[in-house]
């Protein structure tokens, strides 16, 4: 498995589009992607404007199929339009080790 990591910071003044936006390509990935497996968005609890992506997919291919999706390019559009240009950190990595609880709430 494979996860990627989004750390970025959002323009002020745009952070309701923001939502909006992350809330529908966390939807479309997790729903029209087999191989997405995971998509957890989190906001900083200090600073409002800072979003960090989880997402995990199946292997590499998912991760192609996922950059290769109508929706991603309408996201792109969004990250260009909402995030603060050069604040984003990306992070591949194969996970290793994994603990959940049941309730993923």
């Amino acid at each position: 498995m494979i996860s990627l990591t989004v750390s970025f910071q959002v323009v002020p003044g745009h952070l309701d589009k923001f939502v909006d936006a992350i809330r529908t390509q966390a939807e479309r990935s997790f729903t029209d992607e087999p191989g997405c497996l995971y998509f957890d968005v989190s906001q900083d609890t200090v600073d409002d404007h800072h979003f960090t992506l989880y997402e995990l997919y199946a292997d590499e291919e998912a991760i192609e199929a996922h950059r290769s999706a109508p929706h991603f390019k309408v996201w792109r559009a969004a990250v260009a339009e909402h995030v603060v240009p050069g604040s984003q950190a990306t992070t591949l990595a194969r996970r290793l080790i994994h603990h959940a609880s049941e309730d993923n709430s």
